[in-house]
């Protein structure tokens, strides 16, 4: 036999052996890097986005931005060079530190800027000036001229040009604005116009002064309030464990019974149309026709029809779904307890929320400013209708905007995704370890470190699957608003289905990404095999699945408008104090609002605790069966579930087998039965044949 052909086999065996164990779900046995070259791809793309900062830094728009410049091109407090074609560029403006607009409150709504000339002066102005002679006599007194630089301080009363190269008058009382160094009004009475469109409720200053006097009036309350959403959400999530089978019956009774008391009240509002109907109709359309009178009110009959017998439709269907269902519902009231018992062994879970929104609001102040970097970075150019001089990106520069934009999307989609997996890999390594006090002290870490050695790869393939769909979507819902009142019908429909479709499809994919970092975490493969295997294992489990998100997310949801509402309330008694009621409208709008967000946060790490812990049971109840060797890993809750589910099956088994077994004794008896007629047959048969013998032996 040939060795090379030999060893080649064996290799091969080895290879299909590892693949063959990596199938069977060796939960935490083995670590390997998974999706290496996206990890490469991602680390690439952030090279690309710091290299976007660096390059507005070194062509002077970070600076623009921080220092100011004026209208002709020329950065505050530096020396500048020549424009080529502009008049008035190349001024050496080191003394000149800070912008001044001629006219602040020419605000541009649509394009977000002031539409004004803007100049370098040395001080803003710490006093209201009124005439051109207030205007000389500052720019003799303080060095700081506020008109054109073309125009000198001491000749500003008798200039023809004053009218367009001065300031407004009057020139409102300003001071510099920290860090980006504009002279901004102290009154901000001139900002009322772009405040009335931000605000379109508005109409008259005095309810936006009371609004605004009611929130600083209300300021430490909001605090306290803001406060107690956060530790109520954090209480719900460890109490949940405790009230969660009462919470989910209580709720399950309630839609049954509303939705037979809905169905009830649609056939009796039919049957009293079809009895009275007719009369009060006929009285209340008497100047109508005839005919139109009949249609009508044979029209509102057929429709009360078609609700009671759509209600009655949706009544089956959901009792039906409860009938069948019912143990799974007791599967999602064991996963809540059990995710209640996870918080109380991993309390470093609540922190989650915190750790994702600063990482997100860090990434997002830096977006930010790049787009603002971009936006005072790039050739210089006159803008037609002001006159103004701009900065633009323009050739392939002008693709740099789209390219901050994907990152958006996409970086932001990696840090939820790095909070998935860790939590994941935390709930993972609760799960599969037998003994709860030998985990390790802090899994949470432990899982951020599995995250950053192994599976950054997997987090960064995921996030970009969500940005091929979230882009779309979002610049769908960017060209429906540009053409918001110009389209026609069928354009508006067609954009609107396009939008509700990769909407679902993005949450479908979001919640199979969710399984796929789950997958991961066990087992420790590519993003690909964990989606695969996730996928598999919730079609074996699809109704447990649409249970768990149908009776979960219900349940979660109430707990967000239970947390909202106990703050409100709080909020309602706290601002009793203040009797001016109309000043309670925006501090309890900013409370209810800040409440539902937090617990929106919380819970929402506390649904994906249940997808993990569910994914994790499921894939214990296939490879494990109790028995020696093939022990469960799962919680007592969950082991009471699967007991009750296997005496039910038992039971059920005793019933079927009884049922067979009474169906093979009627089949076995039926032959029987059969010859048991036919020997009765011949037995009445035969004392016949006998009299007659008798009869005639008797005659003979």
């Amino acid at each position: 036999m040939d060795p090379k052909r030999h060893s080649s086999s064996s290799q091969q065996q080895v290879r299909l052996k590892r693949m063959r164990t990596k199938r069977e779900w060796r939960p935490l046995e083995d670590r390997s890097c998974t999706d290496l070259p996206w990890f490469l791809l991602f680390t690439v793309f952030c090279v690309g986005m710091g290299s976007i900062c660096g390059f507005t830094i070194v062509t002077g728009g970070a600076a623009r931005l921080i220092f100011g410049y004026d209208s002709y091109g020329n950065t505050c407090g530096q020396r500048n060079d020549q424009i080529e074609g502009v008049r008035l560029s190349g001024l050496d403006h080191t003394d000149r530190k800070f912008v001044f607009f001629l006219d602040p409150c020419n605000i541009d709504i649509v394009q977000r800027k002031i539409k004004s000339l803007a100049l370098c002066v040395s001080l803003c102005p710490s006093e209201e000036l009124y005439t051109y002679q207030d205007l000389k006599r500052f720019a003799m007194v303080n060095g700081s001229e506020l008109c054109s630089y073309e125009l000198a301080g001491h000749k500003y009363p008798g200039l023809p040009e004053r009218f367009t190269k001065c300031p407004k008058l009057p020139v409102p009382r300003s001071k510099p604005l920290p860090v980006f160094n504009r002279c901004t009004p102290v009154d901000v009475s001139c900002y009322a116009k772009f405040a009335e469109a931000v605000v379109t409720f508005v109409g008259d200053s005095s309810v936006l002064h009371s609004l605004i006097a009611g929130v600083a009036a209300s300021k430490e309350i909001i605090i306290g309030l803001c406060v107690l959403a956060l530790g109520l959400s954090m209480i719900l999530m460890v109490i949940i464990r405790y009230i969660s089978a009462v919470l989910v019956w209580i709720l399950t009774s309630l839609v049954v019974l509303g939705s037979l008391a809905g169905t009830s009240i649609l056939w009796w509002f039919y049957i009293d149309y079809q009895l009275y109907g007719n009369d009060t109709s006929s009285k209340v359309l008497k100047e109508e026709p005839e005919e139109t009178r009949v249609e009508q009110s044979r029209d509102s009959g057929q429709a009360l029809l078609v609700y009671a017998v759509s209600a009655t439709v949706f009544t089956i269907i959901l009792l039906l779904l409860m009938l069948f269902m019912r143990k799974r519902v007791a599967l999602t009231i064991a996963l809540f307890h059990v995710a209640g018992k996870v918080f109380t062994h991993l309390p470093l879970l609540t922190l989650q929320p915190f750790v994702t929104f600063f990482a997100l609001l860090l990434f997002w102040v830096y977006w930010i400013l790049v787009l603002l970097f971009l936006g005072t970075t790039g050739n210089p150019e006159e803008n037609e209708e002001t006159g103004l001089t701009e900065f633009r990106l323009t050739g392939p520069l002008q693709y740099l905007t789209w390219y901050h934009a994907v990152g958006l999307v996409w970086i932001s989609e990696f840090i939820l995704a790095c909070q998935q997996m860790t939590v994941a890999g935390a709930v993972v390594t609760y799960y599969f370890t037998r003994d709860k006090n030998r985990l390790p002290v802090t899994p949470i870490l432990s899982s951020v470190l599995r995250l950053v050695r192994y599976h950054l790869g997997t987090v960064a393939k995921g996030s970009f699957i969500i940005t091929l769909v979230k882009i779309p979507r979002l610049f769908l819902m960017y060209i429906h608003n540009q053409l918001k009142g110009r389209e026609n019908m069928c354009a508006r429909c067609l954009l609107k289905s396009c939008i509700c479709c990769l909407w679902c499809l993005e949450k479908c994919l979001n919640y199979l990404n969710q399984n796929a970092y789950a997958a991961t975490a066990i087992n420790s493969t590519s993003f690909c095999w964990s989606a695969r295997d996730a996928f598999v294992i919730l079609v074996e489990n699809a109704l447990r699945v649409a249970t768990i998100n149908a009776v979960g997310d219900f349940v979660l949801f109430l707990g967000k408008v239970l947390i909202m509402t106990s703050t409100a309330f709080a909020g309602v008694v706290l601002l009793n104090y203040q009797r001016d009621y109309a000043e309670w409208v925006l501090p309890l709008f900013i409370v209810c609002l800040f409440s539902f967000l937090v617990a929106h946060c919380f819970l929402s790490i506390f649904e994906i605790v249940v997808d993990v812990l569910f994914l994790c049971f499921a894939i214990d109840t296939k490879y494990n069966d109790g028995t020696p060797g093939k022990e469960f890993f799962m919680d007592k809750a969950l082991m009471e579930f699967v007991e009750s589910s296997r005496r039910l099956e038992r039971a059920g088994g005793r019933g079927r087998s009884r049922v067979k077994e009474a169906a093979s004794e009627r089949v076995e008896m039926k032959p029987m039965e059969q010859q048991r007629s036919r020997l009765s047959d011949e037995t009445f048969y035969l004392p016949e044949v006998s009299s007659e013998m008798f009869l005639n032996t008797k005659k003979f």
